[in-house]
């Protein structure tokens, strides 16, 4: 790859605005959601993944349940998404709240990360 691509590639990158809000892991049998905000939920969602195909998330429930049922048992979507204009602001605290709504929304919901 010549540097004025790779250049054009961090640059976009760089400015891309990726989907942020909250995610969720919902188990198809029990009924239980994991949420988690993000702020790029494509990585959050790989993120996730990796380690619960390694064994080792930290929320030993969610690791249950994927070793368990699999993927496959498991929908997983971007719950609520946050309109936002600028991707290098902090989004955190509004994040959190949005999490936080969507917990006190459903009672079989539960953090991602304790």
């Amino acid at each position: 790859m010549d540097k004025q691509r790779r250049k054009e590639l961090q640059f976009e990158y760089q400015n891309r605005m990726p989907d942020m809000g909250v995610i969720s892991f919902a188990c198809k049998e029990t009924g239980e959601s994991f949420l988690g905000a993000t702020g790029d939920a494509r990585a959050g969602f790989n993120s996730n993944r990796v380690k619960l195909d390694a064994g080792s998330h930290p929320n030993k429930r969610l690791q249950e349940l994927w070793n368990t049922y699999g993927e496959g048992g498991f929908e997983v979507s971007l719950l609520v998404q946050l309109e936002y204009e600028d991707q290098h602001a902090d989004h955190t605290e509004e994040l959190e709240e949005l999490r936080e709504g969507c917990l006190a929304a459903d009672p079989k919901a539960s953090k991602i990360w304790k």
